[in-house]
C-alpha cells in the first residue's frame, strides 16, 4: 500500500525526532511510505496541503474524528488497500488544520480525545500505523 504522511512542520524535540525515525523505518518495511513536511508557514493555508494529497484518500487527524483501536485501524487499512488509491494522513500544526481541509477530507481520525503535543502526535500516528500494519500482516508486534 502507498501511504503518504503529510505534516505541518517536522518533529523538533529530540525524543520525537528519534521516535519518528524509528517508526518511519518500521512502517517502510511494510508499505511504500512517502513523507511531506510542509513548512510552518503553510499551517493555515489549504493550497499546499491539497497539492500534497491530490488523488489520494485523505485522512486528517482531528480530535473530534473517529476513535479506532489497533484492530479497527488494521481493518480500515485493509479496506483502503482495496480502493487501489494512495492513502494520505494529514497532521496539522500546533493549531490543527484549516476547517476547509478538515471538511474536505475523506475521513477524520482521532488518536485520542486528549490534546497531544504536535511532536508527540506525529510519533503516535506512525506507531499506530505500524501496529495496525503489523496486525494486518500477522506479525507479533501488536501484542
Amino acid at each position: 500500500m502507498k501511504i503518504h504522511i503529510v505534516t505541518i512542520g517536522k518533529p523538533k524535540l529530540a525524543y520525537a525526532a528519534a521516535g519518528w525515525e524509528e517508526y518511519l523505518g518500521r512502517l517502510q518495511r511494510l508499505h511504500t511510505v512517502r513523507v511531506t513536511h510542509l513548512a510552518d508557514k503553510y499551517a493555515d493555508g489549504t493550497a499546499k496541503i491539497r497539492e500534497a494529497t491530490a488523488g489520494t484518500f485523505v485522512v486528517v487527524l482531528e480530535i473530534t474524528g473517529t476513535d479506532l483501536d489497533s484492530e479497527a485501524l488494521a481493518l480500515f487499512l485493509t479496506a483502503r488497500e482495496l480502493d487501489a488509491r494512495g492513502l494520505s494522513f494529514v497532521i496539522g500544526g500546533p493549531n490543527g488544520l484549516p476547517q476547509e481541509i478538515r471538511d474536505g477530507a475523506d475521513y477524520r481520525w482521532s488518536l485520542s480525545r486528549l490534546t497531544l503535543p504536535h511532536d508527540l502526535a506525529m510519533v503516535v500516528t506512525l506507531e499506530a500505523l505500524f501496529r495496525a500494519s503489523s496486525i494486518k500482516a500477522g506479525l507479533p508486534y501488536h501484542r
